[in-house]
């Protein structure tokens, strides 16, 4: 007997929650940049678990196509952020405001 799709719901919409939380109160790029993910990884907790529960192969590889998303987010993601912190000596949103102009 497995564990039972709610509790995989449950635990997507909790780290979803978390990643949300996190992209809204902290003010570190790399935490932000980190909650993202977190976020996109609850996404891919829920469309496995109601794949695997549907018996759906479709959901998995919504899962693989999210997966190479956020491959490809990290290094952009990281890349901008090693590039700001050359130029600004911080990764701190607030000061990212000053880059106007």
């Amino acid at each position: 007997m497995g564990v039972q799709i709610d509790l995989y719901v449950m635990l997507s919409l909790v780290l979803f929650v978390l990643g949300v939380l996190g992209v809204l109160l902290r003010r570190n790029a790399i935490l932000v940049f980190m909650s993202v993910e977190l976020m996109l990884n609850a996404t891919n907790l829920a469309l496995a678990s109601f794949a695997n529960q549907w018996g759906s192969e479709s959901g998995h590889l919504f899962v693989f196509f999210i997966i190479t998303v956020a491959a490809a987010e990290v290094a952009v993601g990281l890349a901008l952020i090693v590039a700001i912190f050359r130029s600004k000596k911080s990764i701190n949103i607030d000061d990212l405001h000053q880059m106007e102009g």
